[in-house]
């Protein structure tokens, strides 16, 4: 057995073969959990990079680089290939390599298929980390592949990676939609600044090959896999951060004279069920205690601090300040904190906060300051959390980077507590005043362009993209007399111009062959717009389908109480549902994103 910290480029440049047993189970990684979380991980590191770049140092010293986490590989003695091509069985970790290769492949193809001679260069270097050579292909075609993933997946994979194969009969795979994502992910990242997309290709493939690292256990044939597998997976029961301070919060509350019973009121409720919960931080799952003392600390020191360093920040924090005082105001700040997060009563602008910012954008990174913002009165609390809802919205539509979001974090916390009776003003003021890529406030402008041009439905998660679609349902309905202003959760995403439009949406008639080329790339690019999108419920998504337009405006105009689709209804009245349509309509959608989130020129920000 060896134990390595590797690179991608360690892992796939030589010719190697990476099978993943038929008995383990298919594909199953998704957007939500995964995909996008990784891609973030990408695109911040090599933006990082970029900015090391700028600077009279090494970037590729100073970057710090992106821990995948680890696989476990077996040799295995192949008979069977003409040459000299390495083989390994997939243990452990077959997602997460696969999900390696179909993020590499897509970068690969994006840049095969740019005009520019520099990205061509690199595709050429990409796809050495992909498929091997032909030299060492024996009768088994399929050895062209580094990774050859279980049964059920292979034909969809084949066809995703091979950039020949069209993927239409495997639109449902999670492989076929993992690589679509990363290579719209990747084109648009690569197209918001032409002027230094050179640059950017080349940071790109420098994270992708040398700034990630996963730690590769890599096992001899007579190893054995399971005794392996088994220790990695072995769970301990260390002491947690939390169970470290209350121990301490205790023994300092025992050198003071109370009563037993004013002992026990130094912790409060925080042995409740409901704190040891675990939830999510990073990619990492932690006891909701240990997470909110982890960023109730970030609140109150303005830094940074480390899940292994709670209990030590804490301890620093602590140590020369009376202990009931700064158990009094942790328990003040998570109290505050779980009357928003569970218990209630919540305003208007707190639902909607918790809802849209903390539970479908999962935007856990703001909680210290939406620590400090929950202690402020009820009117600079709704206006706070508006305006920083409206700036994190925003930028997830313009598919703006979050990599600012730590340091904004760490901002807005130092200046509410220095001026906590001027919040609005302050943290308004701040947003707006941020003119960087990481962390600028998009005006109408650029967030009209983005949801007139960006294929949104394959860019964002359905959960974020609902969210929008919601907000603009939310507020038809306010500027109107609808008896009721909530709107339904969960409803379906329903594209009016089919995705398979073909059949029941030909292009017009009597089109020159340039002009029919030209009509079906355009009808392709606006289709995943949000001039396209609606909302309905999943039975009527289903009767929709594939119909062909008069007959879906007669069943929505039959079945659907949407306002969102009342509107529809009444603006294509007498007109084809095309691609000319579909961009006016996105147009006037980006107006009502506008009002619902409105940006850092809107005058409702002042006074």
């Amino acid at each position: 057995m060896r134990t390595d910290i590797l690179t991608p480029s360690q892992i796939f440049q030589n010719p190697i073969r990476y099978t993943v047993p038929a008995f383990q189970r298919r594909y199953v990684w998704t957007q939500d959990d995964q995909w996008e979380p990784l891609w973030d991980d990408v695109r911040n590191t090599a933006e990082s990079h970029l900015e090391e770049l700028e600077r009279p140092s090494a970037a590729s010293a100073t970057t710090v680089p992106h821990f995948l986490g680890a696989i476990v590989v077996q040799q295995i003695p192949d008979t069977t290939s003409v040459a000299d091509i390495q083989t390994r069985e997939v243990i452990d970790g077959q997602q997460r390599m696969t999900t390696i290769q179909l993020l590499l492949d897509a970068v690969q193809y994006v840049f095969e298929n740019h005009d520019n001679p520099s990205l061509k260069r690199g595709s050429r270097r990409l796809s050495r980390l992909v498929s091997n050579d032909e030299d060492f292909i024996g009768y088994d075609k399929s050895e062209v592949f580094k990774l050859w993933p279980t049964t059920d997946d292979r034909e969809a994979f084949k066809h995703a990676m091979h950039n020949g194969l069209a993927t239409d009969e495997f639109e449902s795979s999670l492989i076929v939609q993992a690589h679509e994502f990363f290579q719209l992910q990747v084109r648009e990242w690569l197209n918001s600044d032409l002027d230094s997309i050179e640059q950017r290709a080349q940071a790109l493939e420098v994270v992708l090959t040398r700034m990630l690292q996963m730690v590769v256990i890599d096992l001899t044939p007579t190893d054995d896999p399971h005794i392996i597998f088994e220790t990695l997976n072995a769970r301990g029961t260390p002491l947690e951060e939390s169970e470290l301070i209350k121990n301490y919060a205790m023994f300092r509350g025992s050198q003071i004279e109370r009563n037993e019973a004013q002992q026990d009121d130094i912790w409060g409720d925080l042995s409740d069920d409901w704190w040891r919960r675990e939830i999510r931080q990073g990619r990492l799952y932690r006891p909701r205690l240990d997470v909110l003392l982890n960023y109730w600390l970030v609140m109150q020191t303005t830094s940074e601090v480390s899940a292994s360093r709670v209990f030590r920040e804490f301890r620093r924090y602590a140590d020369d300040r009376a202990i009931e005082d700064v158990m009094s105001e942790v328990l003040h700040d998570f109290t505050n904190y779980r009357r928003f997060l569970d218990t209630g009563p919540r305003t208007r602008d707190e639902a909607k906060f918790l809802y849209r910012v903390i539970r479908v954008m999962g935007l856990g990174a703001v909680t210290p300051v939406l620590l400090a913002i929950l202690s402020l009165p009820d009117q600079s609390r709704n206006k706070v959390l508006r305006a920083l809802e409206s700036f994190l919205v925003r930028r997830m539509i313009c598919r703006a980077s979050t990599r600012g979001y730590p340091g904004i974090t760490l901002d807005l916390v130092g200046a509410l507590r220095d001026k906590s009776d001027e919040a609005i003003s302050v943290v308004t003021g701040y947003l707006k005043n941020q003119t960087a890529e990481s962390t600028f406030w998009p005006d109408d402008d650029t967030l009209s362009n983005a949801l007139q041009t960006l294929p949104l439905y394959r860019m964002l998660t359905r959960g974020r993209l609902r969210l929008v679609l919601e907000g603009i349902e939310e507020r038809i309905r306010e500027s109107s007399m609808a008896e009721q202003i909530s709107v339904p959760r969960n409803m379906a995403i329903e594209h009016v111009m089919p995705r398979s439009w073909g059949a029941g949406w030909p292009l017009p008639e009597g089109l020159m062959d340039h002009e029919r080329e030209e009509r079906r790339s355009n009808r392709n690019r606006v289709i995943h717009t949000i001039g396209n999108l609606t909302l309905t419920t999943r039975r009527l998504n289903s009767a929709l389908s594939n119909a062909p337009w008069e007959q879906k405006r007669q069943t929505l105009a039959m079945h659907s109480i949407l306002r969102l689709n009342h509107r529809l209804l009444a603006e294509s009245n007498g007109k084809d549902w095309d691609e000319d349509f579909i961009q006016a309509r996105s147009k006037r959608m980006a107006k009502l994103v506008a009002e619902v989130w409105p940006g850092p020129d809107s005058p409702g920000w002042d006074g």
